[in-house]
């Protein structure tokens, strides 16, 4: 760390044992510790370009709450995680930070929350208005978390896989991060039909926005030794649940 960066939060200095070798260049940025800096990828798309833009970050979070007010099935279901007092939990896709509190209120002042996304204006507000001590946040890729293996005792994922190209490669590294015995949570909007993949490749893969077969979520994570609990459809949004073999 040089002089100039600013003192890194306590829960990013309490995470740190917990990640990969963090490179020299690795600085703390508007309350977050970025580890893409320059690196990061391209949008795939106009829905992602919004979200990763300051416009994206203004709407998404009275959005995000107006939705789940409205449709209850959208709450995060944080009993489902299990976690207990002491706990790690890993946000993949945290947004504004919203969900990554709500786990950092389930684990308790001697756990730790930690909200991984890509996009720094997300990442800027979410560390403003939710930073703790025990709540902290990383810019990095979701499709190389930069997390020992076996690390977090609970893991969500939360309407972000169908913004990414490669849904199976994220799973692997939910599953990989995820302790054996620990729980993850993911929901993802998904095709269910026939009708509704051919809907969703003309309407929203050119924005950016993959609608995956449920069996595309769940094939990944057995392959990974992820055992399904749970698994909800209510209109267009899966809800799975699943734990890792101990």
């Amino acid at each position: 760390m040089t002089g100039a960066e600013p003192a890194r939060p306590a829960a990013i200095q309490r995470a740190l044992p917990l990640l990969d070798p963090v490179p020299p260049w690795a600085e703390v940025t508007d309350g977050y510790l970025d580890l893409v800096g320059e690196r990061a990828g391209q949008a795939t798309g106009p829905v992602q370009e919004l979200w990763q833009s300051a416009l994206g970050t203004a709407v998404y979070q009275p959005l995000q709450r107006a939705v789940r007010t409205m449709f209850t099935f959208l709450r995060l279901p944080t009993s489902a995680l299990r976690l207990q007092a002491g706990a790690f939990a890993l946000d993949v896709g945290c947004g504004p930070g919203s969900v990554t509190a709500e786990l950092g209120w389930a684990v308790g002042p001697d756990g730790l929350a930690v909200g991984v996304d890509i996009s720094a204006p997300m990442l800027k507000r979410a560390a403003s208005v939710h930073t703790a001590p025990n709540v902290g946040f990383l810019r990095a890729d979701a499709g190389r978390l930069p997390v020992r293996d076996d690390t977090f005792h609970g893991v969500t994922c939360l309407a972000m896989l169908q913004l990414v190209p490669e849904p199976a490669v994220v799973l692997a590294e939910l599953a990989r991060v995820l302790t054996p015995g620990g729980r993850l949570v993911i929901m993802v909007p998904t095709a269910t039909s026939a009708l509704a993949r051919r809907v969703a490749r003309v309407v929203a893969v050119p924005w950016g926005v993959l609608l995956p077969p449920a069996e595309d979520i769940v094939v990944p994570l057995r392959a990974h030794g992820i055992a399904i609990t749970q698994m909800r459809q209510t209109g267009l949004m899966l809800q799975v649940v699943g734990h890792k073999a101990e």
